[in-house]
């Protein structure tokens, strides 16, 4: 049988959150201004707006607001890379 090739591939401990973590409404209205810096912290209950799973746990720095979404501006090695996400999907970083 063939391999998925999904979205969530390889992804069953990395995305797994404790029963308390699941759902809490405040990560739902978080908001964040430009330049501030955030971590991607990937809800899985929530599949909206959700980056790709390999960018959890990096670090990167909000660029602009699209619509209820941000457009985080992440380094990888020399490369700068803009992902989409939702703010149950970031976390502040002081």
């Amino acid at each position: 049988m063939k391999a998925s090739k999904g979205f969530r591939r390889g992804t069953r401990r990395r995305l797994k959150r404790k029963t308390r973590e699941k759902f809490k409404v405040g990560d739902f209205l978080r908001k964040f201004k430009p330049d501030e810096r955030v971590a991607v912290n990937i809800n899985p209950s929530s599949h909206k707006g959700m980056p790709h799973p390999r960018f959890e746990g990096k670090l990167g720095r909000i660029k602009e607001k699209r619509g209820d979404s941000y457009m985080v501006e992440i380094s990888i090695g020399n490369a700068k890379k803009n992902i989409i996400a939702r703010p149950e999907h970031l976390k502040h970083v002081k």
